[in-house]
């Protein structure tokens, strides 16, 4: 498709965690399209602008350098069965010869200075009664961790969900220190929490795995809270979409927001309730409210009144009144520290904090040397092996059994639980129909909306797929693989299972594209990947003498592979 012109319609994009702009590498890859060979003697680029860029950013953007060449180079189980074919092969000459390895050899020398430089910079910090500070810092994040436990039982929804009642006000926890508080909080607490009015709250719906579309019986669901709260807010727009919400304090320049905080940001609660309108759409009533907040604290120099927890919201739990005792115990020796009057002890805990990330970077830096100085996924081809044997693919002296004949020709797809799918009889016991549905779960990778449930000749294929797969992976987490086996079997995404069965039966691909909401570009790419892993189903149960697979397989393809899904092109 020669192009004459190229037109960035925008020059952000959203890289699966936040908008930002294109770098060089992209800009020029995109860019470069532009000038047909032989017909034009430049190419045109425009660059469509809708928010203000900054000289710095354009020119890293036009004349930065090219995005660095790293290497991808992974282990599979496919590519070590194989090298186990070959007698005169060894994976660990390979690995010693691979890009990976020689990216690794070079940097090793500047890791090495890192640590010097490091080293010195940490050894040039020197604090006045440095063993003191530590052990005035060490008392302080004991405090610190067991009031986090005394938030977490005092405000547990059995004993908070009572008090939060509209028009509560509330001290909240400023996100950036929630749960990753430094030795100076408790003694700046007023700058590291904020205070607001309770709205309403809500109940969320959550799961404890990651995954929320596949949700077993044996998967039960967390309840949680979260409270929308008045407060005053530092908005900031991240791209087009995502609006970053920051807590602050009332006297600082912000803009009256209703947000939404988990229960576990709560600080503490007030025994002070006041009014706040019905409406708070309107930013006169919101500016209107916080200024009442101002008054109330105003006139309580002293600080609001809070609810006691025993007497008030009837906590009566044993582990919050140890806590309570070694919260006690500990603010007593706080107190009579011998840095406790010290005016110079808030800097010098900040200087130590400093000093203490430093000999953290170290050891991570140090680790890295050792990583560096060894052989590249050392630890994880031992990992493999033992995972080949256990299994059944490989022998302890590393000659390919009868199963990882199979797994040797399975490249697109996860050759595990394939293989495992052929020998345990779910793919023989199945349909042509129901195979290829079940294979789009090992290559479709999006997340669609409204998932509909499985109807029931699908649901049981699916239900053995992941008992196979949760089986495949804790073989793999016990022979020390860095795997999570529920992420692993969440992997397995049914959503165009409907889909694909319906194409497989002869239905027209408008009708298909009915059943699910996904791209026409997605589901015919994911339809190749289909009839990429079928070949090389088929180029397995040959290796093994199987023909009543080959058959089925072969049939699967014919299923598929037909009209515009395997179109010689899309163009026109």
């Amino acid at each position: 498709m020669p192009a004459k012109t190229v037109v960035f319609t925008n020059v952000r994009k959203f890289d699966g965690d936040k908008f930002r702009w294109i770098t060089s590498g992209e800009y020029v890859q995109m860019s470069g399209r532009a000038g047909r060979r032989g017909l034009d003697a430049f190419g045109i680029c425009i660059l469509m602008l809708d928010e203000k860029l900054e000289p710095a950013v354009a020119k890293g953007m036009v004349k930065g350098a090219p995005d660095p060449l790293n290497s991808a180079f992974h282990l599979s189980y496919n590519m070590l069965l194989n090298q186990m074919r070959c007698e005169e092969s060894n994976p660990e000459v390979i690995l010693r010869q691979s890009f990976h390895q020689f990216q690794t050899d070079r940097a090793l020398p500047q890791i090495q200075k890192r640590v010097v430089e490091l080293e010195e910079e940490r050894d040039s910090i020197v604090i006045e009664e440095e063993e003191k500070v530590k052990d005035y810092s060490s008392i302080v994040e004991q405090l610190q961790k067991i009031k986090s436990d005394i938030r977490a039982i005092v405000f547990a929804p059995h004993y908070s969900l009572p008090f939060l009642q509209p028009g509560r006000l509330i001290r909240i926890l400023k996100s950036s220190s929630n749960g990753a508080e430094d030795s100076t909080s408790v003694l700046t607490r007023d700058e590291n929490t904020v205070w607001g009015v309770i709205v309403n709250f809500e109940k969320a719906q959550g799961l404890s795995q990651s995954n929320e579309d596949d949700c077993s019986e044996d998967k039960t669901p967390e309840t949680k809270f979260v409270v929308d709260i008045l407060v005053n807010c530092t908005a900031a727009v991240e791209g087009r979409r995502h609006k970053v919400v920051q807590p602050i304090s009332l006297h600082e320049p912000g803009e009256p927001l209703v947000t939404a905080i988990p229960l576990s940001q709560v600080d503490s609660l007030s025994a002070v309730r006041i009014r706040i309108p019905k409406d708070l759409r309107p930013i006169e009533a919101r500016e209107r409210t916080l200024k009442i907040i101002a008054e109330v604290l105003r006139r309580f120099p002293d600080g609001v009144q809070l609810l006691d927890p025993e007497d008030d919201m009837q906590v009566k739990s044993g582990d919050y009144k140890k806590a309570v005792r070694r919260v006690e115990a500990l603010e007593s020796l706080l107190a009579n520290h011998a840095l406790s009057n010290s005016t110079t002890l808030v800097e010098r805990l900040k200087v130590l904090q400093e000093k203490e990330n430093l000999t953290a970077a170290i050891r991570i830096t140090r680790k890295e040397v050792r990583l560096a100085s060894t052989l590249v996924f050392k630890d994880e081809l031992k990992a493999r092996r033992r995972v080949l044997r256990r299994l059944g693919y490989a022998t302890a002296d590393d000659l390919v059994e009868f199963k990882g004949r199979v797994a040797c020709e399975i490249s697109s797809a996860d050759e595990l639980i394939l293989t495992e799918l052929i020998f345990n009889g779910v793919l023989k016991e199945a349909s042509v129909e129901q195979i290829v549905a079940l294979l789009s779960c090992l290559v479709w990778q999006e997340k669609t909306k409204n998932f509909k449930k499985l109807r029931e000749d699908l649901a049981g294929p699916f239900s053995q797929l992941q008992d196979t797969a949760r089986r495949v992976g804790k073989v793999q987490m016990e022979c020390k693989m860095p795997i999570d086996v529920e992420d692993y079997v969440a992997s397995l995404r049914p959503d165009i299972m409907e889909v694909v069965y319906a194409w497989c039966k002869g239905a027209k691909f408008s009708e298909i594209m009915k059943l699910a909401e996904v791209f026409e570009g997605s589901l015919i790419r994911a339809m190749k990947r289909l009839e990429e892993v079928l070949q090389q189903l088929v180029v397995a149960s040959q290796s093994i003498g199987d023909t009543d697979m080959e058959a089925r397989f072969q049939n699967a393809i014919t299923s598929i592979k037909r009209d515009i899904v395997f179109a010689a092109s899309l163009y026109l």
